[in-house]
């Protein structure tokens, strides 16, 4: 099928509309490897901080792409979704801002993640 999967895969989002291609791949990466089974940590960073507020996903349109929202839902499902701290500061984004169940962390916490065990860290 996939062949050999990491364990976990830790994915870091730095584009947004500024950059949609490379915004819808990090979001298709995300879910396509929810759906083969891996355990996935998605860092919502940069200009995709915007994603983590309610609707800004659905305002996201790129041809031949699956909706934005769509693929953040199924991450969300069986993954967990993080905001960067300074990402989220900068935008004045809060906790209670963002849509429920995505968390605030900051870059100990990515280290954390990447460095553990079988973790492979892709950025986009």
């Amino acid at each position: 099928m996939l062949g050999r999967m990491p364990r976990n895969l830790v994915i870091k989002a730095t584009a947004g509309t500024d950059a949609p291609e490379r915004c819808a791949q990090a979001f298709t990466v995300a879910a396509t490897a929810i759906a083969a089974g891996v355990d996935v940590s998605f860092w919502l960073t940069g200009e995709s901080a915007w994603f983590a507020l309610p609707g800004k996903a659905e305002q996201f349109q790129l041809a031949h792409s699956a909706p934005l929202n769509e693929l953040l839902e199924a991450v969300m499902s069986d993954g967990r979704v993080t905001l960067c701290t300074q990402c989220a500061q900068r935008r004045s984004i809060t906790i209670s801002d963002v849509i429920p169940g995505i968390r605030i962390a900051g870059s100990a916490a990515f280290v954390e993640e990447i460095l553990a065990e079988g973790a492979q860290a892709l950025v986009y």
